[in-house]
């Protein structure tokens, strides 16, 4: 591991990481690592032996106990130097969940896998559950030292390719819905477990059905305390507001980081920037993004301080808004040409899909309405919605 601490200077994280990644980051890696899938999950190990993949965490964990603004220099210093896999606990749900929420012995077995490699699926929603979660019926029930799980999940993002998930599921019916919940970190790769892909308006098959049959998840991955996985699972839902908060999607069509934003270029290539009108809505659009990066940054240190942070409903909503908007401004700047269709009109299929791909973040970790439901309450302080079930043992609530 790399001798850095919180006391480390700017400049002396700067010049280790350069000089870790002059030794070990080396052309012959780097074409290795971008033409075979387990010499990069090679690299990624070495990367979190060095500290480097988590290392906001502690040392009993690998990390390198350093603060934010430290760890975005050793990102920064990788992104210099196109190099993968430096401070992953941002973006890696299971893992920053796990960390945060699982047992010392859970953290101590699973943290280097789910650091290190397989995605982690959210198996939350239900057809019956959606916007209000707390109503899930999948069920878990122990059986020794495991829990058998039998359910249905609906719009799991990438559940083929996860091999672990956050999952949701009732542990007792007697009591009212928001305290029979417990939060598990589940094996996807198992029998009773089928997943069938959703067709999407973009032609992506992202989100998926789930349908668990009596699938099985020891005792020991229960996340926080059984039948109180509501307060655990507050935890993660933040930490996944936070990133879609920043937009971090799938995009057909990304920038270089550092180059143009894509509505000037868009506005150049069309003839519509030489407008002040059209350049006044291009900087309001940039400023709606600048303004949810700093509530994010805001919504980052409560978090990190308290735990949870009610700033994440803000920058989930807002990125939503600027989804819509900017592919809406796009649509206008590019005209009639946004119309055309095919390989030979590439600004044109990008536009359409961010369009089609703003609805995901609208619906996805909670709905628009859902949120702005939560931030009259939460942030504003008006009272709540009425909820007749609240307050009843889920076991006499009724469907439909």
């Amino acid at each position: 591991m790399l001798a850095l601490t919180k006391s480390s200077s700017d400049k002396d994280i700067e010049v280790q990481v350069s000089d870790w990644l002059s030794q070990h980051w080396t052309a012959d890696v780097a074409n290795e690592t971008a033409l075979d899938p387990e010499a990069m999950q090679r690299w990624i190990v070495k990367v979190y032996e060095a500290g480097l993949a988590a290392p906001s965490w502690s040392r009993t964990y690998r990390g390198l106990e350093l603060t934010k603004r430290q760890c975005l220099i050793i990102a920064k210093k990788f992104a210099e130097q196109k190099a993968p896999g430096a401070y992953r606990e941002r973006y890696h749900l299971g893992a920053a969940t796990v960390y945060s929420e699982g047992s010392a012995d859970l953290k101590k077995e699973l943290l280097p896998k789910l650091i290190t490699g397989p995605i982690c699926c959210l198996l939350y929603s239900e057809p019956g559950a959606g916007s209000d979660l707390a109503s899930v019926r999948t069920r878990a029930e122990k059986f020794d030292q495991h829990y058998k799980i039998t359910g249905q999940k609906i719009w799991t993002s990438n559940a083929l390719d996860a091999d672990y998930a956050l999952l949701l599921a009732r542990t007792n019916w007697d009591v009212p819905k928001h305290q029979g919940i417990t939060f598990f970190i589940f094996p996807m790769r198992q029998d009773g477990v089928e997943v069938r892909p959703i067709n999407q308006i973009t032609g992506e098959s992202e989100f998926n059905e789930v349908f668990l049959s009596e699938a099985v998840v020891p005792a020991s991955y229960v996340l926080g305390e059984v039948d109180k996985g509501w307060h655990s699972f507050q935890s993660a839902i933040a930490h996944e507001r936070l990133i879609m908060g920043q937009g971090i999607t799938a995009r057909r069509a990304n920038v270089p980081e550092g180059g143009e934003p894509p509505l000037i270029s868009i506005a150049r290539r069309y003839g519509r920037y030489e407008t002040s009108e059209d350049r006044q809505r291009i900087a309001q659009a940039l400023a709606f993004r600048e303004l949810n990066r700093l509530t994010g940054e805001r919504a980052r240190r409560d978090t990190a301080r308290s735990g949870v942070s009610p700033l994440t409903l803000l920058g989930k909503l807002a990125m939503s808004r600027i989804q819509h908007g900017e592919s809406a401004l796009a649509t206008d700047l590019m005209g009639n040409h946004s119309l055309l269709d095919g390989d030979c009109y590439p600004d044109a299929a990008g536009v359409n899909f961010d369009a089609a791909k703003a609805y995901m973040n609208s619906i996805g970790g909670g709905t628009d309405q859902i949120q702005k439901n939560m931030i009259a309450e939460r942030l504003l302080g008006l009272p709540r919605e009425l909820d007749v079930s609240k307050d009843i043992p889920f076991k006499d609530v009724k469907l439909g």
